[in-house]
């Protein structure tokens, strides 16, 4: 096992607490007191291209590390006994204060992100949706500020998140003929 990957920093059985806890292979650590096997996988996240019916994204500026001031899109973290889909809806609530509730997937791309100096593996979930009418927008959560771009404007370099400046390079080289195929 490599010297930096995340399962070095697991000492104890999560189980029973035994110290015996032993590499099994690459992705999962085995107790070899009571015979739990901890398996390392990644978790879930989400972000979503909300444009308006002029084709401008709605962009937020994250407010804390990792990437703080860089832009990102809204999204997060999936919860526990929550979809993709019901985590993108929330976290859009909480982030910018809209209701979407028709989010379409588009790809996903794994990703590392850095969490009080931990690694954690994700696999992020990229949706997209088109909203009607925008009646308010408010900065909330992890978010300081949120932005309309036009898509001539957006610039993926501006992006902090490896996966989203890669998600926003790929929704950028989309044709309308590509995009559409997705809705």
């Amino acid at each position: 096992m490599k010297n930096n990957h995340p399962l070095r920093l697991f000492k104890y059985c999560p189980f029973c607490g035994s110290g015996k806890f032993q590499v099994n292979d690459f992705k999962s650590k085995k107790c070899e007191q009571c015979g739990f096997v901890y398996y390392f996988n990644s978790a879930a996240a989400t972000a979503v291209f909300i444009t308006d019916k002029e084709g401008k994204l709605l962009v937020a500026r994250r407010i804390s590390d990792p990437a703080k001031g860089t832009l990102d899109l809204p999204g997060g973290f999936v919860d526990m006994y929550e979809t993709a889909e019901e985590a993108i809806i929330r976290e859009v609530k909480e982030e910018t204060g809209l209701s979407i509730d028709k989010p379409v997937f588009l790809f996903s791309i794994p990703n590392i992100y850095l969490y009080s100096g931990f690694e954690v593996h994700t696999l992020d979930m990229f949706f997209t949706t088109e909203l009607d009418e925008i009646l308010v927008i408010q900065a909330a959560d992890d978010v300081s500020e949120l932005i309309w771009m036009k898509r001539e404007d957006i610039n993926p370099e501006l992006f902090g998140l490896s996966s989203i400046k890669q998600a926003v390079t790929k929704w950028l080289s989309f044709t309308f003929n590509t995009y559409d195929s997705f809705l």
